[in-house]
């Protein structure tokens, strides 16, 4: 028999709908992804620690899971929230359902919403912390949202760094079908020669970033989080990436000194918290947005070339332009809000994004920049 569950928010509001994965209790911040298709890398994004996430394509589990797709070691989420559940995926490369995965992984589902609702709702008066639960009633559940902890604070980063360094190594050719008529065979596109080696800070590292760098031409040892400046630097690298990640960036002080130093060094690229780290490091600040950016259709203009990107995105903060020194130059822009979706050291080697040129679920608009970032410790060199 379908086991009842309860999605509470904070203010009082209640959707009611029918369990799948795991059962029992769990709160988090509330928020919202667009995108059509990628549930998966949406699950195992290590940036979503703490969060409950509800999709707005209303039907989710199509095509199953495919451990290729995995964008970390596993799911991250606190629960998934849906319209309605695909029980019998469609799809040669999927392995199993995505209730089994999360069933598997003790991550809650509730199915049955009206996540249109949802989305509005939370659009209209902002990111909010929640409930969902099989156990408890409508009231309790109210409760136990509005005694959960905020996301402004909050330090994630020590929970999904990778507590050793290590050389990646894992697969990261780029899948591709077959062409039989112009000679390829297999599925995978074979990698380039290695230019550089790099250090990447992994504050929520996707493996996709990591597959994209791969195949950039780079070398990658991932190292912790707290990892200091002088330990990098030791390593001798042609370059530093900085990862993506969950939680506020303003809680990060210990990261945002280390970074401060390496600065003027050697070249630098950041991505989503890498960005904002670099903000703080600058001296500048971030702010929480009112339900943050999260999908694969963000609209970015470059304003520098006046070019216009589609973007994946996956962030509740942004950085304050009025907070940057005036050696930092905002070179592109969110056209939804105006806010900061990249920046660049007028003097330095230094440069991020705010968004996910690895496009993982998502568009390839922006994936030039893993290009851009080698000839950029080319030029340095």
């Amino acid at each position: 028999m379908p086991t009842n569950a309860i999605l509470a928010l904070e203010d009082g509001r209640c959707f009611e709908g029918t369990a799948f994965g795991s059962i029992g209790t769990t709160t988090g911040e509330i928020c919202f992804n667009t995108s059509m298709t990628g549930y998966q890398e949406v699950i195992t994004d290590p940036s979503y620690r703490g969060q409950i996430v509800s999709m707005t394509y209303p039907q989710i589990g199509n095509y199953g899971i495919n451990p290729e797709d995995a964008e970390s070691k596993g799911p991250h989420i606190r629960a998934l929230v849906i319209g309605e559940l695909c029980e019998v995926p469609s799809n040669w490369r999927s392995t199993q359902p995505l209730s089994s995965y999360l069933e598997e992984n003790h991550i809650l589902g509730i199915e049955g919403v009206d996540t249109r609702a949802l989305t509005k709702h939370l659009r209209s008066l902002g990111a909010m912390r929640a409930c969902v639960t099989t156990e408890l009633d409508a009231d309790a559940a109210i409760a136990a949202a509005k005694a959960s902890p905020k996301m402004e604070g909050m330090d994630y980063v020590t929970e999904v760094s990778t507590p050793d360094s290590y050389l990646w190594a894992e697969e990261s050719r780029e899948w591709a079908l077959p062409n039989v008529l112009a000679g390829k065979q297999g599925y995978y596109v074979a990698l380039p020669p290695v230019r550089h080696r790099i250090v990447a800070y992994d504050f929520g590292l996707k493996y996709n970033i990591l597959r994209r760098l791969r195949q950039a031409g780079f070398e990658v040892e991932v190292v912790n989080s707290n990892t200091t400046a002088a330990e990098v630097m030791a390593k001798k690298p042609d370059g530093l990436f900085l990862s993506n990640g969950p939680g506020d960036p303003a809680a990060l002080g210990d990261i945002h000194k280390e970074i401060r130093q390496l600065i003027g060094k050697l070249p630098i690229f950041g991505i989503c918290l890498g960005n904002q780290i670099l903000a703080h490091a600058f001296g500048g600040a971030t702010f929480k947005l009112k339900f943050g950016h999260r999908g694969g259709n963000q609209p970015v203009k470059d304003l520098r070339t006046g070019k216009i990107s589609i973007t994946s995105q996956n962030h509740g903060f942004a950085v304050d332009p009025d907070s940057l020194p005036p050696e930092i130059e905002v070179t592109h822009i969110n056209l939804n809000d105006n806010t900061v979706e990249g920046m660049r050291h007028r003097d330095f080697p230094v440069f991020s994004v705010q968004y996910h040129p690895e496009a993982a679920p998502g568009p390839n608009d922006a994936a030039y920049f893993f290009k851009e970032f080698a000839d950029l410790i080319d030029s340095t060199k």
